[in-house]
């Protein structure tokens, strides 16, 4: 039985470095894509770990499967299809640390994985199934995270919903819409940014947005807010977790690092999201802003996870 498992897509972030003296821009190979940063994240504060996707069998498709050995998550769903380059994420970064993307994905390897090419196994032994929406983006992939989500979701796995939108990678913003609302209905914990509530929402307000989402059946929503930590609702209502300190370096994968560590948490409370308090809520939220304010502070997604002696330092 894994803790958490993660579907969806695995990449390489060249991350700007720079420039050499001729001029030159120089890049970082760095393995990314949210749904394994979150599962590393996890995976480095202790929890059990499997990840379903594809990459290429290239240099890159290699390189991201080696790194999750090492990082001790469990690889036997993850497929290296010689028919498919890895998919590759150039990011600029601003002094402030922020972020801008240029996609190498037409198409990349994580689009085509098919629902036959899953290990059951794993959907079958999971607490946690967890899914973000960049798996919604094409087929044959969007059909494999609908029914993977309904396959873990009938064997008694709690599912989690990371949207991750990157305007690039869609036809249109309403096209974007529809796909990543129609994961909603399955979802039980619900991950999204202050900058994406009018997208999985009619509402831009975070207080809004998660007491819409909580009407729809999500039984935990949290609404990251960057710098100014997070707010938690369920049935109980609603509150904002401060968050912590940092000195941002580059905030590539900070909301990842945080949902890896609130579904860590989850774990450890051992009770299904509907028995949670909010104050409980709450706890997982603050140790998740501990989290995302340690990977901020260095480059890079998976590299840049912390462990759970960084943590508990943090919180104090």
């Amino acid at each position: 039985m894994y803790d958490i498992t993660a579907l969806g897509e695995i990449l390489i972030d060249f991350t700007y470095q720079g420039e050499n003296g001729d001029g030159q821009k120089l890049f970082a190979q760095n393995p990314g894509g949210a749904p394994a940063n979150a599962l590393t994240a996890a995976s480095r504060l202790g929890a059990s770990c499997a990840f379903l996707g594809k990459a290429g069998d290239d240099m890159h498709g290699r390189f991201l499967k080696e790194t999750l050995i090492k990082e001790k998550i469990h690889t036997g769903g993850f497929l290296l299809d010689p028919n498919f380059f890895t998919t590759l994420a150039f990011v600029a970064l601003t002094p402030e640390g922020e972020r801008s993307f240029s996609f190498a994905r037409k198409p990349g390897a994580d689009t085509q994985l098919s629902r036959e090419e899953l290990s059951p196994d794993v959907l079958k032994h999971t607490k946690i199934f967890h899914v973000g929406s960049l798996s919604l983006t094409d087929e044959p992939a969007r059909g494999t995270t609908m029914y993977a989500v309904q396959t873990a979701r009938e064997n008694g796995s709690l599912i989690s919903y990371d949207p991750n939108y990157r305007a690039s990678l869609w036809r249109s913003e309403e096209d974007a819409k529809e796909q990543m609302r129609s994961l909603i209905p399955y979802v039980d914990i619900m991950k999204i940014s202050d900058e994406e509530t009018g997208l999985l929402t009619d509402f831009e307000e975070p207080e809004q947005a998660a007491d819409f989402l909580c009407s729809q059946g999500v039984k935990l929503v949290v609404v990251t807010l960057g710098a100014k930590g997070a707010y938690v609702a369920n049935r109980e209502g609603g509150i904002v977790v401060p968050g912590y300190k940092s000195q941002v370096v580059d905030t590539t994968g900070a909301g990842d690092s945080f949902w890896g560590g609130f579904l860590y948490q989850i774990c450890q409370f051992g009770k299904r999201p509907e028995e949670l308090s909010l104050q409980e809520a709450c706890e997982a939220a603050r140790f998740a802003n501990a989290v995302a304010s340690l990977c901020v502070e260095r480059r890079g997604a998976i590299p840049a996870m912390p462990f759970m002696e960084e943590v508990l330092k943090r919180l104090g």
